[in-house]
């Protein structure tokens, strides 16, 4: 199935070491620098190396005010939300204003939803191309939020009411996914989903990071990217392939970064972090003398991917047909991978990308999808407010 879906020196240790979650729940992040150490089972982005100024699409710090929240003795029983009953295209996404609140189990939160983001995997899914292990329908879309915690559920340890978080509300992507997902105006998330939302960025710009950005991160692991290797990043201005730029410059030391977009992303892709950026328009990426140690493909290039790879190199696939070395993978959400990554973003080192034409109002969600479904949108398309 198909993966769905876009200096500071860095020296103090962080030590990632797996207990029964993915890593220790030690606080570490008291510096301005950090090292990341990796272990291999621990699906965990982990690499040392250096930061610079990377590409701003929001330069403001402020925040996005949330719509006003509700406290949990008043939380209503029913909500806004958009649904579908049948697979099928954007005509099939109804607005309801009348959708039950979901119950917050022990190990989960309610959150007051301020922001949500479209992935590929929200129409694939939609469209119902892995409807064999999705969810029942009727089903609310949406995997990415930021919002406000309003409930938390009897087990629930690290969270309390109040808090600002953001997470991927899937553990899965294509396993039984929430079938109350986050266009809604409440979702619930179980605890270990999610994490605290960087003081330094907005709503807007934290429900644009945790799909995508765990992705590129589990997407660099898996392919055993490391310090002083280079890399090829196949649609460098997407969702993933903005963020894949950015943590193999920033986070795991890359000793190059090539990346692919159209003319007018160009300078994007630079302002990223990528040493060379190719004009697909102009040039073929496979006929470039020079090979890389790791081809990262989120648009599905195939055999030219694989001719772009040194020997003894990898290619991770998104989407498309895997060749020889390639491979895909299912990201799983895990809030450790982004309490890991929130002092890059504290530090504006690493920044999300939301595209231009957003974000779209909730009473949009349709020309959102529609948009997304043109494979145009620069970073990710986002939705706020929400009621």
């Amino acid at each position: 199935m198909e993966t769905l879906l876009s200096s500071t020196k860095l020296t103090t240790p962080l030590h990632l070491q797996p207990h029964n979650s993915l890593f220790s729940r030690e606080t570490l992040f008291n510096s301005s620098s950090f090292r990341l150490k990796f272990s291999r089972k621990s699906n965990s982005c982990v690499q040392k190396g250096t930061l610079s100024r990377a590409f701003r699409v929001f330069a403001s710090s402020s925040q996005a005010a949330p719509a006003e929240v509700s406290t949990s003795s008043s939380i209503p029983s029913s909500m806004k939300a958009w649904v579908y009953s049948e697979y099928g295209g954007v005509e099939v996404l109804k607005f309801d204003e009348n959708i039950s609140v979901p119950q917050v189990k022990d190990d989960q939160v309610l959150i007051k939803v301020v922001a949500a983001a479209l992935n590929p995997v929200d129409f694939k899914r939609r469209l119902g191309k892995f409807k064999a292990t999705d969810s029942p329908l009727p089903t609310v879309p949406g995997y990415d939020v930021a919002g406000v915690v309003v409930k938390v559920g009897n087990q629930v340890k690290g969270l309390k009411e109040g808090d600002e978080v953001y997470g991927d509300i899937s553990e899965k992507a294509l396993e039984g996914p929430k079938q109350f997902g986050s266009l809604a105006e409440y979702t619930a998330v179980e605890e270990k989903l999610l994490a605290l939302k960087p003081k330094k960025i907005d709503f807007i710009q934290a429900a644009s990071l945790p799909l995508a950005i765990e992705t590129a991160c589990e997407g660099l692991e898996r392919s055993g990217f490391s310090a002083g290797k280079s890399i090829l990043v196949l649609g460098g201005a997407g969702g993933v392939g903005s963020l894949v730029i950015q943590l193999a410059k920033h986070v795991f030391g890359a000793s190059k970064v090539a990346a692919t977009s159209s003319t007018g992303k160009l300078e994007l892709l630079k302002s990223l972090g990528a040493d060379l950026a190719i004009d697909y328009t102009k040039e073929n990426f496979e006929d470039i003398p020079e090979k890389f140690d790791v081809v990262y493909d989120a648009v599905g290039q195939g055999e030219k991917a694989a001719k772009a790879v040194k020997e003894g190199g990898s290619v991770v696939f998104l989407t498309g047909a895997v060749v020889p070395p390639g491979f895909r993978f299912v990201v799983t959400s895990n809030g450790e991978v982004l309490k890991k990554l929130n002092p890059y973003l504290e530090n504006g080192k690493v920044k999300p990308v939301v595209d231009p034409k957003g974000p779209f109002e909730f009473s949009k969600v349709v020309e959102a999808f529609s948009y997304l479904e043109t494979n145009r949108a620069t970073g990710k398309v986002v939705i706020h407010p929400i009621p």
